[in-house]
């Protein structure tokens, strides 16, 4: 079973340079999900056979490769299929078994490497020895010597010009950057300074034959390097030194367009400017809240042109029209727009200093952003402002309250009108949108009340459009904004007013998306907002009338208003229920004793007998809860086994 799984190991999906059909080297790009299942599997397998007998293992593997070197087997499937194989193993020996085995396969395959002729043999041995350096941090953590001689073997593929090498050179390097990051910045016995500042110093050398992309994931390994520098100081002055040549760049840029602006307006500018925010969002990504100290530096530059960019689409939308938003020089303009909303999203999502950055960075963005999405045209709009804003107020909390009425001013009205048109145009706006509603009504809830009564009914009036939308994202996201708004609402001096105004038409909505089986998906949240709805009626909290009492007689109260109101719903909804069946039902949904696990079951059950959810696939939705709930139990049992079998859990990169 053994030599069975390694002569035919399947593909793991970090593997980019694969043998097609036609026996031609091609770059893989989108991931085969049956493969990687089966890969999963084999695996598993493997790794059970290596801890029952890790030395019979060890030996198979590498006799199949000495049948590599000396060409009996020699072909690019068999030397790919045998490293999958050893790479999957990582872990399930012990420590000195898996020195001695990676040193002995990495030796073997640099030997094959240098004996081999041709550019595309060096390149596929190239890219199994850096899949299976890759899958085995614990021995790269150990050997400190044997790390350095990888990520210097790893700079030298970089400069490979077969394709897919360098992209996998710069893949693997990110990832090892992320498992053994704190040891390329701590001083090793030998060396006159740490390996941070050996790599900044060759930096230039080093990513000279990169493109962008690989330029990209190559600042954001280097970032999680310096990121674990413990001496705050020498982690400034290493971003100092890393950034610099980005920095360099952006600097000649600003000074040739402080001079003439026009040269900002040109394509090839905004592709360089473009090119620069990528490198500093990766960085950011990988630096975390460190990335502070670049961020100052641009800052107020890239909003600079941001603007700049905002007035030129502005002026060619109003000259040509929607039309000109598909204009190449436009689209260019918008990346660089739409880039510099992702770098400031990923710089306020690290931040642990939300006063100071509510203070210094948020007016000047508010200023630089809103007008220009409130007066622009719909596909003019971009998404990305909808979502930085949401993950400000996510992040900053009360310091934004104040700044939510001119955030709502700007971005609340003209995208609900973009996309309230149909349920399919502008699918970012909508879930972004949402996102946003749902970020001020979790942190910054007192802001609805700094505004307009009128401007509240409209945001009910788009949380029930929310969950009443077909896309089931938006409608989950439609209910919760429900739910914890409702939870918002019970906490604060606005409860009352808020239920004599909203309590019925809210009932009716949650009710009909409950009976509709387009949202039958929903049942989990429905249920939760209409057994809080029943039980505030029902204990008296509501003091209160929630009906018009000059429609009402006089000993009208709410509990026997809302059995009168569900019995007239059901009764002019749903044809086929008798007197009987609808008097049970509401006494049942409205009976206090029942927990919601009861009042889920006793809905279930009034679902089925409208016959509005009779198929298999019906009864699964309304058991949707309960189903996951077991599937998580089951994943943590399985994991909890698995962790006990050394190898069976990976080692994460964080």
């Amino acid at each position: 079973l053994r030599v069975a799984l390694t002569s035919r190991m399947r593909k793991p999906k970090e593997i980019l340079i694969v043998e097609d059909e036609y026996g031609e080297l091609v770059r893989e790009t989108m991931p085969d999900t049956a493969n990687i299942a089966m890969y999963k599997q084999m695996r598993e397998t493997l790794i059970f056979l290596t801890n029952l007998d890790s030395e019979d293992t060890q030996n198979i593997m590498l006799e199949k490769l000495q049948l590599q070197v000396n060409g009996k087997e020699w072909s690019w499937r068999n030397l790919n299929t045998l490293c999958w194989a050893i790479g999957s193993i990582s872990g399930a020996m012990s420590e000195q078994d898996e020195r001695t085995f990676v040193i002995t396969v990495i030796k073997e395959l640099l030997g094959l490497c240098e004996m081999k002729r041709g550019k595309d043999n060096k390149a596929v041995i190239a890219s199994d020895i850096m899949y299976i350096v890759g899958q085995y941090p614990r021995f790269l953590l150990a050997h400190w010597k044997f790390l350095k001689t990888v990520v210097n073997k790893l700079f030298e593929f970089m400069h490979e010009s077969f394709p897919g090498v360098q992209d996998m050179a710069c893949d693997t390097f990110l990832k090892i950057a992320k498992q053994c990051r704190h040891k390329f910045v701590q001083m090793h016995q030998g060396d006159a300074v740490t390996y941070i500042e050996e790599v900044l110093a060759d930096l230039p050398n080093i990513i000279r034959d990169l493109e962008s992309q690989q330029i990209q994931t190559f600042y954001e390994a280097v970032g999680y390097m310096i990121r674990s520098a413990p001496d705050p100081q020498v982690r400034e002055n290493l971003i100092f030194k890393f950034m610099e040549l980005p920095n360099t760049s952006w600097s000649a840029i600003m000074f040739d367009a402080g001079k003439n602006l026009a040269y900002l307006h040109e394509m090839s500018t905004a592709k360089s400017v473009l090119t620069i925010l990528k490198t500093n969002v990766k960085a950011a990504q990988s630096l975390g809240e460190s990335y502070v100290c670049q961020m100052q530096k641009i800052y107020l530059e890239a909003l600079n042109v941001y603007k700049a960019y905002s007035e030129c689409i502005s002026a060619e939308v109003q000259q040509r029209g929607p039309i000109a938003t598909s204009r190449k020089e436009i689209k260019s303009m918008r990346a660089v727009k739409k880039e510099t909303l992702r770098l400031i999203e990923t710089f306020i999502a690290s931040t642990s200093e939300p006063s100071i950055v509510a203070q210094n960075y948020i007016p000047p963005l508010l200023e630089a952003v809103l007008k220009d999405y409130k007066v622009n045209i719909g596909p003019a709009r971009d998404p990305e402002v909808l979502s930085l804003m949401a993950e400000i107020v996510s992040k900053l909390g009360n310091h934004m309250t104040q700044h939510i009425p001119v955030v709502f001013d700007s971005v609340f009205a003209c995208t609900l009108e973009m996309i309230t048109q149909n349920f399919e145009d502008f699918p970012e706006h909508r879930i972004k949108f949402f996102k946003l509603l749902r970020a001020v009504n979790n942190k910054c809830f007192q802001a609805f009340f700094m505004m307009e009564e009128s401007f509240f009914k409209l945001v009910i009036d788009s949380i029930v459009w929310a969950f009443k939308h077909t896309m089931r994202d938006v409608a989950d996201t439609g209910l919760k904004i429900l739910l914890e708004l409702w939870n918002n609402v019970s906490q604060s001096n606005y409860a009352i007013p808020f239920l004599q105004k909203f309590y019925i038409s809210i009932f009716q909505d949650v009710f009909y998306v409950l009976t509709d089986r387009l949202h039958k998906s929903g049942f989990k949240l429905q249920t939760q907002i209409l057994h809080k709805m029943v039980t505030v009626i029902e204990r008296g909290d509501a003091n209160a009338p929630i009906f018009d009492p000059s429609t009402q007689p006089p000993e009208m109260t709410n509990q026997r208003f809302l059995r009168v109101f569900m019995s007239e719903l059901l009764v002019n909804n749903f044809q086929n229920l008798n007197s009987g069946q609808v008097s049970k039902f509401v006494e049942g949904l409205l009976d206090l004793n029942k927990d919601l696990g009861q009042f889920k079951n006793h809905l279930r059950d009034f679902l089925v007998q409208l016959k509005e959810f009779s198929g298999e696939d019906d009864l699964d939705l309304l058991y949707l809860e309960e189903k996951e709930t077991a599937e998580k139990k089951q994943q943590q049992l399985l994991l909890e086994k698995h962790s006990a079998i050394p190898g069976m859990v990976v080692m994460e990169d964080e």
